[in-house]
């Protein structure tokens, strides 16, 4: 999406792809206005196809290594960065964007990863009409994952809530009690599946089972943030994570150095990182504008 945004301001742009987005296991996506309940895939595809339009490249591959470098290197005074690939290749840029995403780190119990993307979702809005009046079971990472099970319970009359440990405040237990919300203190030990890996519920630590439909888990959002580490952007502690500061821009603490998307944000709508995207790649535009403007002052004398 920022690359849409700086390739039609006539900026050349070169797109480095791991080819590892955080939706990739999912059939689906849900919520994309226009693209409801198509694959995100296809839409990666459609993009990569609109960028030809453009002076914008996609290589697929993985940044191996990315330095600061004298900014005569790469055009007009200002910030510069040398840009190193897997496969060797060596490129320099003016500004450099990172939009790595984040990994889903689940909780570890077995059976569940084999069902991510497929009966484990996180999202109410992304896979929660999809489980629309079927049985919900929501694993707690967290307290706060009681507000998950009320998204659900919109859905659905049959929701249970496994609090796997967690303490509830009196006002979350009433609120899941007034609205007919199963809470289980038992653990959640495994999920299972049937034989053709169609998922068939969950297992407790006394052997006990809740037959399930869906299930639905807060994970762990880690950052793909090495690059942003490697060139010192600055970071603070949130969520149990330590996550890259950002402007509303996309700016990180690193002159020329910006950020966008999941890496810096773990929200899991696919609207919020186009627009995320598209954001920062017009503030890029506008920031290599200003530069380009000092550039020809200092040009005239």
């Amino acid at each position: 999406s920022a690359a849409l945004m700086l390739g039609r301001s006539r900026r050349s742009v070169l797109v480095v792809d791991g080819g590892r987005p955080r939706n990739g296991p999912a059939q689906h996506m849900h919520g994309v206005l226009g693209r409801d309940h198509t694959s995100p895939l296809d839409l990666l595809a459609a993009g990569r196809a609109e960028l030809t339009r453009y002076d914008v490249a996609i290589e697929s591959g993985e940044v191996a290594d990315v330095a600061e470098v004298e900014a005569d290197a790469a055009g007009p005074a200002g910030p510069a960065f040398e840009v190193v690939l897997d496969s060797g290749e060596r490129h320099l840029a003016r500004r450099l964007l990172v939009a790595t995403g984040l990994r889903d780190e689940l909780p570890d119990i077995p059976g569940l990863a084999d069902q991510w993307g497929r009966g484990v979702a996180l999202c109410p809005y992304c896979e929660g009409w999809e489980s629309r009046d079927r049985r919900i079971a929501v694993i707690a990472s967290s307290a706060a994952n009681a507000h998950q099970a009320q998204l659900l319970r919109q859905l659905s009359a049959d929701v249970v809530f496994c609090t796997q440990g967690a303490v509830l405040t009196p006002a979350a237990r009433a609120g899941l009690d007034a609205r007919g919300i199963v809470v289980e203190e038992r653990r959640v030990v495994e999920v299972f599946s049937d034989e053709g890996g169609r998922l068939r519920g969950i297992r407790l630590e006394d052997g006990g089972e809740w037959e399930a439909d869906a299930v639905f888990v807060a994970p762990k959002a880690v950052p793909h943030d090495a690059v942003l580490r490697r060139l010192r952007a600055r970071s603070m502690r949130q969520g149990g994570v330590d996550q890259v500061l950002v402007d509303e821009d996309g700016r990180t603490s690193v002159r020329g150095l910006y950020a966008a998307g999941n890496v810096v944000g773990s929200r899991s709508s696919v609207p919020w990182a186009m627009s995320s995207g598209s954001l920062t790649g017009a503030a890029i535009n506008a920031d290599l504008v200003d530069e380009d403007i000092r550039a020809a002052l200092e040009a005239r004398g």
